[in-house]
């Protein structure tokens, strides 16, 4: 990618929380100046996990020292097992012993876990500090760093403790994403993939056209990115706090995230974006079964999966999985659950999710029994 590559710029329009999404190359480089101008006179906590330090940290403190911003630097262990209590204290420590001020911010500098873990912590210390997310993985520039959702995990499950708390700026540098393992890669390409199957059957079809150059970076990658963050921003702006619309961004996740508690969030078996995969086309399938959807459909989803070698079965996770009985407590506790009735989001087929109410525990049992045997 060439230093001239036009930049996107995707606006979440949240009133006076809104705040810009910056795509394109180079912005590490550039993060102290955007910062600064934003932000005058800010300081802040940098965190980080020791993978995305050591490509990483350098050039953002650096970009950050030459536009005059004080940084704090905290290097975590990586993994979705950081997403705990003791590691939570650990970062509002060492923000207060940084003496930074409301006014100052906390800067996610990694995935996922990182934005999810700091953003907590941002909104927690001081009852609310600037949040600014520099996502460095695929899965996290198109997903986690937008909208404002942070926590950590629990035994109960994922994401079961935490607050909404909007950044105050994204900048989501698509040459970083070049460093990214290509399992990781391939993890946040399944995000993009859900928001052509919520509502954007197009994109989903210009994906399976495109996808080998969105892998291979340039401008086709910039366009996803931004199309994705697009399709967040919308649905964030309609429902922040997940009351009603917004719920379909969960589209794969309730059967995903029961699989990946199912693995005690071990990220040698299952990452997120692989179990958000297999849950898209489990949701796919279990629609086609209750006569929602056409079954191409699904075999459709799972086709363009396996292409860019996303796992989509449950025998595709390595390992034994606990009991079908364990997995529906997992769904169980599942953040979509309302009132103890089993909440999903289902498809009458490409772009046409909705949120389907008081699906049948039965149905999915038996559903479930039948696919992990496949």
């Amino acid at each position: 990618m060439t230093p001239t590559s036009p930049r996107e710029i995707v606006r979440v329009d949240l009133g006076e929380r809104s705040y810009d999404i910056v795509i394109g190359p180079g912005l590490i480089a550039q993060a102290g100046a955007e910062i600064a101008a934003r932000n005058p006179g800010v300081r802040c906590a940098v965190v980080t996990d020791s993978n995305v330090a050591e490509a990483h940290l350098d050039a953002l403190l650096e970009s950050l020292a030459a536009s005059g911003v004080d940084a704090a630097p905290l290097v975590l262990e990586p993994g979705e097992k950081t997403k705990r209590f003791d590691e939570l204290v650990r970062v509002c420590d060492h923000v207060l012993g940084a003496r930074l001020e409301r006014g100052d911010a906390v800067v996610a500098l990694g995935g996922g876990v990182i934005g999810d873990l700091s953003g907590f912590a941002a909104g927690i210390v001081r009852r609310g500090m600037r949040f600014i997310q520099v996502p460095t993985s695929l899965l996290a520039q198109v997903d986690s760093s937008v909208g404002g959702k942070t926590g950590i995990n629990s035994s109960h499950g994922k994401n079961l403790i935490g607050v909404f708390h909007q950044p105050d700026l994204v900048l989501a540098d698509s040459d970083v994403l070049d460093t990214l393992p290509i399992r990781e890669f391939r993890a946040g390409y399944a995000e993009l993939a859900k928001y052509g199957l919520i509502d954007r059957p197009e994109f989903f079809s210009w994906l399976e056209q495109n996808w080998r150059e969105v892998f291979a970076g340039g401008q086709a990658r910039i366009k996803a990115i931004a199309t994705g963050c697009q399709a967040k921003a919308d649905v964030v702006a309609a429902d922040e706090r997940e009351t009603g619309a917004r719920a379909l961004l969960n589209l794969g996740h309730t059967f995903g995230h029961a699989l990946e508690a199912a693995t005690g969030y071990d990220g040698r078996r299952l990452v997120h974006g692989e179990g958000v995969a297999i849950g898209m086309v489990l949701a796919h399938e279990f629609s086609a079964r209750v006569n929602l959807a056409s079954p191409d459909d699904a075999a459709r989803v799972e086709r363009h999966l396996q292409e860019v070698g996303l796992p989509t079965r449950m025998s595709d996770i390595e390992g034994e999985l606990p009991p079908t009985d364990i997995l529906m407590k997992h769904i169980g506790q599942d953040k979509k659950v309302r009132r103890g009735a089993l909440t999903f989001i289902l498809t009458h087929g490409i772009g046409q999710s909705f949120v389907a109410d008081n699906v049948s525990a039965d149905e999915v049992f038996r559903f479930l029994e039948e696919k992990r045997a496949s």
